[in-house]
């Protein structure tokens, strides 16, 4: 597959070329994982321990998690693509710097364009941020978000709580199992609108 081969040598020349200093104390870059053509990409924080270890994103409890939400609707971790905004693990675990975002955005953006998703989902606030630093997840989480942001292939994001969170908190995980399921939702409407854009061509 073209899109594969192309997100693949993405990944390898971002691994040389970029210039994060959390490159210093990772094991490795953690590179995006799963259907290089998905219609849903999926993008968290940064690797934790596990992810570090194994160089693929969300295969800790928060990923574990993220597969039976994904189960709930009917989908696969095949059917997506998940990614994160840094791709490097930052020590024990704390919160990314602006600056390690900042360097690792052009390849983010890199991934997106390949991939061409019609809806990205944000896993918490981290990533929501990147793209919308005024939103707040408490405010925003379930609900779809649609503006055209240069460079980016799509226009429809759907902030949720990050996984992990909802693991520490038992109300929030009620919460981020109803928000998933509008993630079919979201598709069905983007596909509606697509039909209507190519119908008033």
């Amino acid at each position: 597959m073209a899109e594969a081969s192309e997100l693949q040598s993405i990944h390898e020349r971002w691994a040389q070329d970029c210039t994060c200093e959390l490159k210093a104390t990772a094991t490795q870059a953690v590179f995006g994982n799963g259907n290089p053509s998905a219609k849903v990409v999926f993008i968290g924080e940064a690797p934790g321990k596990n992810e570090d270890i194994q160089g693929i994103p969300f295969v800790g409890a928060a990923g574990k998690f993220l597969n039976e939400m994904l189960e709930s609707i009917d989908m696969k971790r095949e059917d997506v693509y998940i990614t994160n905004i840094v791709k490097y693990r930052p020590p024990n675990n704390r919160d990314p710097e602006p600056e390690e975002k900042e360097a690792c955005k052009a390849w983010l953006h890199e991934e997106l364009q390949a991939i061409k998703p019609s809806l990205v989902v944000f896993l918490g606030r981290h990533s929501m941020n990147h793209f919308f630093p005024d939103l707040k997840i408490s405010h925003a989480h379930g609900k779809l978000v649609i503006k055209h942001i240069p460079g980016i292939p799509t226009q429809y994001f759907l902030p949720l709580y990050h996984p992990a969170a909802a693991l520490y908190n038992g109300g929030l995980r009620a919460e981020l199992l109803e928000d998933f399921k509008k993630i079919p939702l979201a598709l069905k409407k983007i596909a509606e609108e697509n039909l209507k854009e190519s119908s008033l061509l």
